[in-house]
């Protein structure tokens, strides 16, 4: 796809993601003339990629570049303050703009920068991985970790617009596109079969930054999380039955545990694909879900290198912290789970011999 596809949000503050190919010239269509200073947020390493984000800035505005730790050590409090410092300092008010370059971390931090910065300031995200691309950036979700659990702090805060240039995953490395693809596929499951189809017929294009095949993924995804905010952008439920913005969290409970439990070295994606395939596990075990979609998950997460069963982590500490998921209400945890494909219900309540038999399941690889 060498096109470029425009996903429109609506809602109460609209706005587009686009998708294509060297779509830095966009930024000042997005950004307005209002906007006379903008804050670039990026992550420390990527200074020679963000340079044309940078030059088409410097061009219509004052620009304060601020550089940003690499990963989650980007998403905490000290961080946020050294950015509200600077903008400060320089003197930035509502009608100046917060530009965030980077992976799904940097999009969380700088979003969440420009929402708490006056009570909120535009910005706009340039995502740089697949997993910030179909995930992070879109939707108005911001947040830092604390050191009980991750996304605790945060807001809800529309962008402006996003830019999805599907140049910045040439030189992704392997590693770091193929655990979006955790997302991706988490999307093919809950609401788009299509993606699953995809993936297993070519999972070697679904992993090629050229390939047509990973651009309609990413579309797809996209597509996806847009439609399901902009029917619940609060998290505040969905329409019959169906459980609305939460169902982007199938996986996350025990995926965000994983996260923490690794001091996140295990990256995200791979963290969801192993959540999904514990949900789908829980899901199957109590007599929700047949067998071969919960077998599914194994295989569509496996084909492109994910990993399917855990290896790491004590489920004593991984219990914990999942009690302290957002979604969990009181002493009660909550899942998002499939009764089918693209047929998500919640789970309220699991027995605790129901969740620990699926952890034994995933832990052991048998899972499906």
């Amino acid at each position: 796809m060498s096109e470029t596809t425009v996903l429109h949000v609506g809602g109460a503050a609209p706005y587009d993601v686009v998708v294509g190919r060297g779509l830095a010239d966009q930024l000042p269509r997005i950004l307005g003339k209002e906007v006379q200073r903008v804050a670039l947020l990026f992550a420390g390493d990527l200074n020679e990629l963000a340079q044309p984000v940078l030059d088409a800035l410097v061009a219509h505005y004052d620009v304060m570049a601020l550089g940003l730790p690499d990963g989650e050590r980007a998403k905490n409090a000290s961080v946020a303050n050294d950015c509200w410092e600077a903008l400060g300092e320089a003197g930035f008010t509502r009608s100046d703009a917060v530009v965030t370059f980077g992976g799904g971390a940097t999009t969380d931090l700088g979003g969440f920068v420009a929402a708490s910065w006056l009570r909120g300031v535009r910005v706009v995200h340039v995502p740089t991985t697949v997993l910030a691309m179909v995930d992070a950036a879109v939707g108005g979700k911001t947040g830092i970790n604390t050191g009980a659990g991750k996304n605790l702090v945060g807001a809800f805060h529309e962008p402006a617009g996003v830019l999805c240039d599907l140049d910045l995953l040439d030189t992704l490395p392997a590693e770091e596109l193929r655990a979006g693809l955790g997302e991706v596929i988490k999307c093919g499951f809950i609401a788009d079969p299509a993606i699953l189809d995809l993936v297993e017929a070519d999972p070697q294009g679904a992993q090629d930054p050229t390939s047509p095949v990973l651009a309609e993924l990413v579309t797809r995804a996209i597509r996806v999380k847009v439609d399901v905010v902009v029917d619940d952008l609060k998290e505040t439920g969905g329409k019959d039955g169906h459980p609305g913005r939460e169902v982007l969290n199938y996986g996350h409970t025990l995926a965000h545990a994983i996260e923490r439990a690794s001091d996140y070295t295990v990256r995200h994606g791979e963290a969801v694909a192993l959540g999904c395939v514990y949900v789908a596990e829980l899901a199957r075990s109590a007599g929700i879900l047949a067998e071969d979609v919960a077998a599914r998950h194994a295989t569509a997460f496996g084909c492109v290198g994910l990993p399917t069963a855990l290896d790491a982590g004590e489920w004593e500490e991984l219990h914990a912290t999942m009690k302290v998921d957002k979604k969990a209400r009181g002493s009660q945890l909550r899942f998002v789970v499939l009764d089918g494909l693209a047929s998500p219900r919640i789970l309220a309540g699991p027995s605790e011999d129901l969740l620990r038999s699926a952890y034994d399941v995933i832990r052991a690889g048998g899972a499906g």
